[in-house]
């Protein structure tokens, strides 16, 4: 059940602000639970395309599309499946979602907390964060005060017949210090790689990030007292391992190709 409340998130076609794509996103998992507990064994589960129409693809069958993988998948494999994206499609995210769900709930018995929402679309950032009222949200936006700036700019794109890009913040709150490793298995690193695999990603930023570069180092430090940081300017992380403070980290997407 927790499983396809996740999924149900992240379902295309839900509202005119997403994606026009009619997906079920039912999951059904195949082995590895028995009466709503994991049995030890490997986890199978599967999620079928209800909406796949291959015949929509014959028009570009001798072309390859501007912002897609097309044009790389052909060159690296040196032949093409035209009927849509594959591995290379946003859909491929359905099955990290379903994964990402068992993670939260072995996460969640070790009272680790990850939150997320959206802090700005086509260039309108949030000015504060409000992750209790993103479930409420037609288009998950942390900030109620630009949500309809927001919602108008997308509209503006789409009317348009095009699209615009938008960022995501995630914080993981409660994950205790000295997670990572200081060389070759770095938490950012980790964090980073993770989420630059989601088909669309174009940046990540943990903590300041790319603001990090215009501050002097007397702002940027986070000042250690006794009660813990006095800021977190390092999203969480110092030299590759986790402080234990809220891990923090933007994700940039690009806009519909």
């Amino acid at each position: 059940a927790f499983i396809q409340s996740e999924l149900d998130r992240r379902k295309p076609g839900l509202n005119k602000f997403a994606t026009a794509r009619k997906e079920g996103d039912k999951v059904q998992i195949l082995s590895g639970v028995f009466e709503g507990i994991s049995t030890g064994t490997p986890i199978a589960m599967v999620i079928f395309n209800e909406n796949q129409k291959s015949g929509d693809y014959e028009a570009i069958k001798e072309l390859f599309r501007p912002g897609h993988a097309d044009f790389t998948y052909f060159h690296k494999y040196g032949h093409r499946d035209y009927r849509g994206g594959g591995r290379s499609s946003a859909r491929e995210t359905a099955a990290r979602v379903a994964a990402g769900a068992i993670a939260k709930l072995l996460l969640s018995s070790l009272h680790v907390k990850v939150q997320s929402g959206i802090c700005a679309i086509g260039g309108i950032e949030a000015h504060s964060y409000d992750f209790e009222r993103v479930a409420k949200s037609e288009i998950y936006a942390l900030d109620a005060s630009v949500e309809e700036a927001q919602k108008a700019k997308i509209l503006e794109a789409k009317n348009a017949h095009d699209s615009i890009g938008g960022v995501a913040l995630v914080q993981i709150l409660g994950a205790p210090k000295g997670l990572g490793e200081p060389l070759y298995y770095k938490l950012d690193a980790l964090l980073a790689d993770a989420m630059m695999g989601i088909n669309g990603v174009k940046g990540v930023e943990i903590g300041e990030g790319f603001h990090a570069a215009t501050l002097k180092g007397s702002q940027n430090n986070d000042a250690i007292t006794p009660e813990g940081f006095k800021s977190n300017n390092s999203g969480g992380i110092l030299g590759g391992i986790s402080n234990g403070d809220t891990i923090t980290c933007k994700v940039y997407f690009k806009p519909t190709p």
